[in-house]
């Protein structure tokens, strides 16, 4: 052969070789490359080029042959009464719709290392100025030890309670929050992992990871992450939300130096100590009534955080924004708790702006009596009204405080047995039986209600 044969010969090895690989490697998405290939072959056969089989089609033989050995030794398999093994499905271990379906697997969260939050912009805005000198005093401290031992042991009865009552409790890992850590944007120093409600929530299938609006609160995904994880190898859907920077832009600087009246008046406009910089929210402004899901604009969750919520839960579910007379919004689920189909907790003292919605769906309204804490217990955070703030194990069982006895007798009049646990020391760190826990698994399926 001449040394213009061989070159002739290399170039269409060349060509042949560019088709086969683009067919191989999936570039290919019609049948143009095919077609290319068989005309390269033909023209090298005109041309009298005689080409040994390329690489990739030595390994397209062979994994042809594989395949059809394969697919002879499954046959024969079947034909001699075997069953082909298949893949195992799994139960997913992570699924609700909504608020009040049969309760199976519940996240309890934990107080023990709780800290306060160093007295930044957003926390003053949270927190009743009564307690303004505490922050300062304290921030970056621990709340008080004694305080803290009590809400620990309510925090273990609840979960004692929940496991009686045949729920599976998980716990997220106990971390050190007092150390002090630093970001591009700000330093802060932690707070705790006290209130899962705040920072998951379980759509449907899916685990969603909030990205929080408090400096304080910035690393507390930490303290999930291993249950995260195994429920990701599960089976799991796993989302986080884009993480804010929680730069100095995402606060209204000038918000806590302005009267109570004119706070009052930006309330009414939408406008609270979190601005629209960049997306932010924490889960527990979110309720769920299977295809709707409701929120509210609040001083921890912006329009952009729920605009965000709304398309990633798009075309499934709808996501309603509610609003309510209230001056300092912070979580939804001590204003408004839908406790079952078509029944909802509706705080007497913050009524809902958009109540007729459900009025016309037929819904019941019912409004929950006055709180039964008294003036004097410390309270950090929240508020009083974290009475209402109530964990459905299913339609006809409540887990309520022990304390709050004015509220029992409402839910039995609805003929719903409360279940019932003390709380007012874990109340003192801002939050009630929904806030502590996270329901993971309810055995339900997915409805309107609407």
């Amino acid at each position: 052969m001449g040394n213009g044969q061989k070159r002739l010969e290399r170039g269409w090895v060349e060509v042949l070789d560019q088709a086969q690989w683009r067919l191989a490697s999936g570039w290919a998405k019609t049948g143009a490359d095919e077609k290319r290939l068989l005309g390269s072959r033909n023209a090298a056969s005109a041309a009298g080029v005689h080409l040994k089989p390329t690489v990739v089609e030595l390994l397209g033989r062979a994994t042809a042959g594989w395949l059809q050995r394969a697919f002879q030794s499954s046959s024969s398999a079947a034909a001699a009464g075997g069953a082909v093994p298949e893949p195992a499905q799994e139960e997913c271990p992570v699924c609700a719709y909504n608020e009040w379906d049969p309760l199976e697997e519940v996240i309890v969260g934990r107080a023990e290392n709780a800290c306060v939050p160093p007295f930044s912009v957003e926390i003053q805005a949270n927190t009743f100025e009564e307690y303004w000198p505490f922050y300062q005093e304290n921030g970056g401290k621990s709340f008080p030890e004694e305080r803290v031992k009590k809400a620990v042991a309510e925090v273990e009865e609840l979960c004692n309670v929940l496991r009686l009552e045949g729920v599976t409790v998980r716990r997220p890992e106990p971390i050190d929050w007092s150390f002090e850590y630093k970001t591009p944007d700000f330093t802060s120093s932690g707070m705790y992992a006290a209130m899962p409600r705040d920072i998951l929530m379980v759509v449907g299938n899916e685990i969603i990871e909030a990205p929080m609006a408090w400096r304080a609160r910035f690393f507390e995904y930490r303290a999930y992450r291993p249950l995260m994880k195994e429920y990701f190898r599960k089976g799991a859907k796993w989302t986080t939300a884009p993480k804010p920077t929680m730069a100095d832009e995402l606060y209204d600087q000038e918000y806590n130096l302005r009267t109570a009246e004119d706070r009052q008046k930006l309330t009414v406009q939408g406008k609270f100590v979190t601005t629209e910089y960049e997306p932010c929210f924490d889960a527990a402004d979110f309720i769920r009534a299977g295809r709707d899901v409701f929120a509210q604009r609040s001083q921890v969750t912006n329009y952009m955080g729920i605009e965000w919520m709304r398309r990633h839960l798009a075309p499934t579910y709808k996501v309603h924004t509610l609003s309510f007379d209230d001056p300092n919004p912070m979580h939804i689920d001590a204003t408004f708790n839908i406790i079952g189909p078509g029944l909802v907790l509706s705080n007497p003292v913050l009524p809902c702006h958009q109540i007729e919605m459900f009025k016309k769906a037929s819904w019941t309204i019912v409004e929950p009596p006055l709180p039964m804490m008294p003036d004097d217990h410390p309270l950090w955070l929240g508020s009083k009204w974290l009475s209402m703030n109530v964990l459905m194990l299913d339609e006809k069982r409540v887990m309520v405080d022990t304390n709050e006895t004015s509220i029992h007798k409402m839910f039995e009049d609805l003929g719903i047995k409360p279940i019932k646990v003390s709380m007012r020391h874990a109340n003192s760190l801002g939050g009630g039986l929904h806030c502590y826990t996270t329901d993971v698994r309810r055995r339900g399926t997915l409805q309107s209600y609407f």
